[in-house]
């Protein structure tokens, strides 16, 4: 497929390390690239200025609020969720988007939880929830996916844009699939290897992120 047809969405946040080695492993592909983060962010953004990548400032704040106004402002046919701190595998989407054609789907999220998937970040405490959270996934809305918090995610663009996604925080994770698999469009996963992060911490608090993911969705599932 052709790689102009889809546009990486990339929200940063403090990741002024990281970031320009991402966008520069990424030149080597044809992808459009746009970094999303707050106005306020001065030392990110003066690192990747003058590199191969547009630069959207979001409207509020939050890891949910880059992405939604990542989709919002992406004109190309497919949009691909890509993390700033090097922990994504950039070949992988190119086998993504090759599912997304020759399967007929509309949403391809990559699985460390998959045969021959792996992950060099998990940690105890975050594989124990992305465990239960899928399970949960699974049991009360039969979500396709086993790997649900792990947003390496490429999608149909227009069909992104219907669902009316409203989660500003880590909680996005959730809503975007199931609000995607109640709108009847299908969703497979795919196997990914995620890699170590190049530098600084995790943005997700374990306990504080999952009690909003939690929350979100038990709205969903009495939506």
């Amino acid at each position: 497929m052709n790689e102009k047809n889809l546009t990486l969405i990339i929200p940063a946040k403090s990741e002024q390390d990281s970031l320009p080695i991402v966008i520069n492993e990424l030149d080597s592909f044809n992808f459009t690239k746009t970094v999303i983060l707050e106005k306020q962010d001065i030392e990110t953004i003066e690192s990747i200025k003058n590199l191969n990548c547009a630069i959207l400032f979001q409207t509020n704040k939050g890891y949910g609020d880059a992405l939604i106004n990542g989709i919002k402002n992406t004109k190309s046919k497919y949009f691909c969720i890509f993390n700033a701190d090097g922990s994504f595998d950039p070949k992988e989407i190119l086998g993504m988007l090759d599912k997304i054609k020759d399967d007929d789907v509309d949403f391809v999220f990559g699985s460390r939880y998959l045969k021959n998937a792996s992950s060099d970040d998990d940690t105890f405490i975050t594989y124990i929830g992305n465990k239960f959270f899928s399970l949960l996934g699974k049991i009360f809305f039969r979500l396709p996916i086993n790997d649900i918090l792990y947003t390496f995610v490429v999608g149909n663009t227009d069909k992104a844009k219907k669902l009316n996604l409203k989660q500003k925080d880590f909680s996005f994770c959730v809503e975007l699939p199931i609000k995607a698999y109640k709108s009847e469009y299908k969703l497979i996963s795919t196997v990914a290897n995620e890699r170590s992060r190049i530098a600084g911490i995790k943005k997700v608090n374990a306990f504080k992120d999952g009690f909003l993911i939690l929350v979100q969705m038990v709205k969903l599932f009495f939506k």
